[in-house]
């Protein structure tokens, strides 16, 4: 059964930088790795959907599902996804079980802004964009009991993929 790396953090906080950089790693150390990226399930299987609180449970519920299913075909699965609901976080946990892993990616709201890999906050700034999660939508719930914190306005991708490492050994 795999070990479910279930990465979740507001947007640019470093969530799919450092879950790619991991993947890699674990590749290198001849382990099989699948990434199962929020924004790839949500454009793939729930283009339809916005960004309501329903919506943002339909997209989390079929992660959930895909992490489960794929936890046997691989060593590591690696989910990078805002999960911004405590309930759905726990109904992972609950549903992968043992090998699930919470890693809460934190940065700064400044980090993040400057950051803006896919220009969002520019277009909360404009008024452009009124429902991003966590900035005057679905409002973002910080982990309380999350595995492993990584703070990205103090630690390098290459420091957080080592401490990460370090728990797979």
């Amino acid at each position: 059964m795999a070990k479910v790396l279930w990465f979740t953090g507001l947007s640019g906080a470093g969530k799919t930088t450092i879950a790619e950089a991991l993947a890699e790693h674990l590749r290198a150390q001849g382990k099989t790795v699948d990434i199962i990226d929020g924004d790839v399930v949500r454009e793939t299987f729930h283009q339809n959907l916005g960004f309501s609180e329903a919506d943002i449970k339909q997209n989390q519920r079929l992660i959930i599902k895909l992490a489960k299913e794929r936890a046997g075909e691989f060593d590591y699965i690696v989910v990078p996804v805002i999960a911004p609901l405590r309930e759905l976080r726990d109904e992972a946990r609950t549903a992968i079980g043992d090998g699930f892993v919470e890693v809460y990616v934190h940065s700064s709201q400044e980090t993040r802004t400057a950051r803006d890999p896919k220009g969002l906050y520019k277009k909360v700034a404009a008024g452009e964009i009124t429902d991003m999660i966590g900035h005057g939508g679905v409002p973002y719930e910080v982990p309380e009991h999350a595995d492993v914190v990584l703070d990205t306005d103090t630690t390098s991708v290459e420091e957080c993929v080592a401490q990460l490492l370090s728990l797979t050994r």
